[in-house]
This record gives structure tokens, C-alpha cells and sequence, in this order.
């Protein structure tokens, strides 16, 4: 039997959608508002996911207060009132686009996560904008 446990997170991050080699009006053409070069921000939040079998010593997937530890760690710290395109390395040469922001999260959690579970993301960029990401 398989199940997956969740934990919920959020940070507060801006960023600016923008190809450098591309001049403003084509950035506003591709990416709209969203290439302001002054950047905007948002409030994100995250669902990260655990599947996998119920350890019978336990009961317990996952101890939650790892994965919170993790998620503190490898995201909160990490985004949490930042510009994202200027003071997170990942993104010096990646468009920060909320399908990237997953990605480079699921990255991070997945090197801290014992390879018998599976991860899933879930990254609201607004209440109506997300995007899930399993590492496929």
C-alpha cells in the first residue's frame, strides 16, 4: 500500500519574465507585465508531496517535522523575500516562470529525500496560476 503525505509552505518572492537577448518590446510581447523591469512579486504557495509505504515501526510515511526542516532549508530560506532573478543562483541564467521555480525546488528537495519516495510539487503562483511537477 502506497499513500502520499503533504506539506504546505509559502514564500514571498519577486521576479522579472525576460530573455536578456531579447530588447523590451519583445520581452513585453512574450511575457507582458510580468517583464516589467522594475519586477513584481508574489505570494507563493507550496504543496510538496511524499508517496510512498508506511514504515509499520512508526506508522509514519515520512516524519513531517524532516520534510518541514527540509522545506525551511532548501526553499523558505532560500526564496523567501528575494529577487529571484538577481539573489538566487539558480536563476542567473534560468527564467524564473513558475514551471522553472518548480522544477529547481523539486531539484532541491530531491537531493534531501531518500529515493524510495516519490515527490511531487505543487507551486500556486496566484490562486488561479500553478503548476505540479513529479521530476517527469
Amino acid at each position: 500500500m502506497s499513500l502520499t503525505v503533504y506539506r504546505k509552505a509559502h514564500f514571498n518572492a519577486a521576479h522579472r519574465l525576460f530573455r536578456k537577448e531579447w530588447n523590451d518590446a519583445k520581452n513585453f510581447e512574450v511575457f507582458g507585465k510580468c517583464s516589467n523591469p522594475n519586477y513584481h512579486g508574489h505570494n507563493y504557495e507550496l504543496e510538496v508531496g511524499i508517496t510512498g509505504k508506511i514504515d509499520p515501526a512508526t506508522g509514519f510515511l515520512m516524519d513531517l517535522k524532516i520534510l518541514n526542516r527540509i522545506i525551511e532549508e532548501e526553499v523558505e530560506t532560500a526564496f523567501d523575500h528575494k529577487n529571484l532573478n538577481i539573489e538566487v543562483p539558480e536563476f542567473e541564467n534560468l527564467n524564473p516562470t513558475v514551471e522553472n521555480i518548480a522544477i529547481v525546488i523539486w531539484n532541491k528537495i530531491r537531493l534531501r529525500i531518500d529515493s524510495q519516495f516519490d515527490i511531487s510539487i505543487k507551486l500556486y503562483e496566484t490562486p488561479r496560476n500553478f503548476v505540479v511537477y513529479s521530476g517527469q
